[in-house]
């Protein structure tokens, strides 16, 4: 805000039958309480056309265009996170063992795990137990076939 637009109040002095009223003082401030009225609503007269102006401003605003945007065929729904990265880890069996043991362990040493051979192996998805399956090597690869997907309740054995 300006300083030209405060106004300070003095005492009134007597007041003279015909008396001119008071000029401002350097900073444009006046006593007379008639003018200073005068000089608030042209301040608040201003303000509001500066807002009102600035409204119509904002209500022409054009958005460009998005190259790349392909308007005849939308991708929505799942299609959305058909490109997101999730950690995928296939759980063949799990063991405990003493810091002694593992510290023991060099190569061609044989841990035990808690599953059988043929026995289904947990899948995991972003730490969460999704699905099992049975374990198959597919050109010298090791692969994962899914036998059963758990739904969001019926999650198998512990996450």
């Amino acid at each position: 805000m300006n300083q030209d637009r405060f106004i300070t109040r003095h005492p009134d002095p007597p007041e003279q039958p015909g008396a001119a009223p008071p000029a401002p003082d350097s900073q444009g401030r006046t006593d007379d309480p008639q003018e200073a009225l005068e000089t608030a609503r042209a301040a608040v007269d201003e303000i509001s056309q500066e807002a009102a102006s600035a409204t119509k401003d904002q209500s022409t605003l054009e958005l460009p265009e998005f190259a790349g945007y392909d308007t005849e065929h939308p991708v929505s729904g799942i299609d959305l996170l058909s490109k997101v990265n999730l950690n995928v880890r296939i759980e063949l069996g799990r063991t405990r063992m003493l810091v002694e043991d593992v510290l023991r362990l060099n190569q061609g040493s044989v841990v035990e795990l808690d599953k059988l051979a043929g026995d289904p192996v947990d899948v995991y998805v972003n730490d969460r137990h999704v699905a099992c399956g049975e374990v198959l090597v597919l050109n010298d690869t090791f692969c994962v076939r899914i036998s059963e997907i758990f739904s969001r309740g019926d999650e198998g054995g512990d996450n």
